[in-house]
Order: structure tokens, then C-alpha cells, then sequence
């Protein structure tokens, strides 16, 4: 099954096949299993053409995938425009909800360690 031009697994549970798609995680999936009508254990491959067209029906209703990427992006570039604390932040590569940065900061900088290593140094074979 495919929608939106990303391929749904047929090996998992339906409500955890649809969180494939960027912007539907699992409490979303199981709300569109729930007013479609299908039970979430299902899996892909033994859903009937109807039920497939039922689910790609609501699903492109809702912003995801690319149209909720450039939403997203968009919202990061009026903060950086109108240079707010947020923006400045993410202008910055800094952690932007007020979490701390004299440690765990590794996601948002990048995974930079920069301790001393044991203070040895390897021994050349010559």
C-alpha cells in the first residue's frame, strides 16, 4: 500500500505502519484507523482497495509529509526574521525550549565530545 508516495509496510500492525509517513505518529494513526472503521491490529497487504481509498481519503485531508515540512520550516523562518528569543536560538544551533547547555546539548550541536582521551599516546612500531 502506498500513499503520498511513501510505501506502508505490510509486515507491521496497521497503526504502526502508518506513523511511515512524516507528521502521523501513533495516536494520530489510530485516530484515522478509528473514523475509518478498521481495526488497527490489521495489517497492510489484507486491506481491500475500499478501505485503502477510505484511509488515502483522510489522510490527504491532513497537512503532512512536505506541505507540514515547509509549514514547519516556514514558522522557523518568521521567528529568525522577526529575531524573537526562538529565533535567535535556532539562529544560533542552540537548544530552543529552555533546556540546559552546560550539558546535554549534544543533539541540537552535534555530537561533540571534546574530552581528553586517557593522556597516552600509542606507541609507534618501528
Amino acid at each position: 500500500m502506498r500513499i503520498l508516495g511513501i510505501t506502508i509496510p505490510n509486515n507491521k500492525h496497521l497503526d504502526v505502519g502508518l506513523t511511515a509517513l512524516y507528521g502521523i505518529g501513533i495516536s494520530r494513526a489510530r485516530k484515522i484507523l478509528k473514523e475509518v472503521g478498521i481495526d488497527p491490529i490489521v495489517k497492510a497487504d489484507t486491506l481491500t482497495v475500499d478501505q485503502e481509498n477510505a484511509i488515502r481519503k483522510v489522510i490527504e485531508t491532513m497537512s503532512i509529509e512536505g506541505s507540514l515540512k515547509r509549514e514547519i520550516s516556514s514558522n522557523i523562518k518568521r521567528l529568525k526574521d522577526i529575531k524573537s528569543y526562538r529565533g535567535i536560538r535556532h539562529m544560533r544551533r542552540l537548544p530552543v525550549n529552555g533546556q540546559r547547555t552546560k550539558t546535554n546539548s549534544r543533539t541540537i550541536r552535534g555530537n561533540v565530545r571534546k574530552t581528553m582521551a586517557s593522556g597516552r599516546r600509542k606507541e609507534s612500531k618501528t
